[in-house]
């Protein structure tokens, strides 16, 4: 009997397991703010492209999230799942037209370019299990061109929140801009909010420390706490 249910490809965290990435927070929220009946079945980094080569077999990448819907088809990447379901349950509508979506990435893109030595070791050290150790030190070692604990001496503290600090004022900016309710359109939930919470709840997890310093960053740590309580009744679900 096929699976009824969509099955959500996700990163495990040590125990006890909760959802951190921000990736597959977009769409893990996208199915709790809908409503929509389905499962977890999660996957450490060197286990995704086995599991998902036999249905991607032209892809040279192979990440998470990725879905398989109930009628056997596999989705992957956040925004191409969103298309999707979006299309197959129109409502709540995540407003997925607005521009404020655009905005918001290319904001977060420098955000992250600026917090990456904050958090590209305490990823591993703090959310990861042992055996997604070596994959992830071999994977961000080449993407920054030498060892990550040389990078992070060279890069990380109070640089990188100033580097990050006027993008995520922007942010700010945009969230406070409409002021008939907290989420960016105002009193409308929309897919930037799903991606604006899947940010906070990432570094959230990654250590009070870290996450004060991004609160401190917005120059306005309060609108995010309020926007993120806010988002509560579709973040709970986080381990199953």
């Amino acid at each position: 009997m096929a699976n009824s249910k969509i099955v959500l490809f996700d990163l495990p965290s040590r125990k006890p397991n909760h959802a951190w990435s921000l990736n597959t927070w977009k769409t893990r929220l996208v199915l709790n703010y809908k409503g929509i009946d389905y499962e977890t079945e999660w996957l450490e980094y060197p286990d995704i492209k086995p599991r998902l080569l036999p249905h991607f077999p032209n892809n040279k990448e192979f990440t998470v999230p990725t879905v398989k819907f109930p009628d056997g088809t596999y989705i992957m990447d956040s925004w191409a799942i969103a298309q999707e379901i979006e299309k197959q349950h129109p409502l709540p509508s995540l407003h997925l037209e607005s521009p404020l979506r655009q905005q918001y990435m290319d904001l977060l893109g420098k955000v992250f370019g600026g917090l990456r030595p904050e958090y590209i070791l305490r990823v591993p050290n703090v959310l990861l299990n042992e055996v997604n150790h070596e994959y992830w030190h071999a994977t961000r070692s080449a993407s920054v061109g030498m060892p990550l604990e040389k990078y992070v001496q060279e890069n990380s503290g109070k640089k990188a929140y100033e580097a990050a600090a006027p993008h995520l004022q922007s942010i700010t900016a945009m969230l406070k801009e409409n002021d008939k309710g907290i989420f960016f359109l105002g009193d409308t939930l929309s897919f930037v909010d799903i991606i604006h919470a899947g940010f906070l709840i990432m570094f959230r997890k990654l250590g009070d420390d870290v996450y004060q310093q991004v609160l401190e960053a917005t120059g306005d740590a309060e609108t995010h706490l309020k926007f993120l309580e806010a988002m509560k009744p579709w973040t709970e679900r986080d381990d199953y």
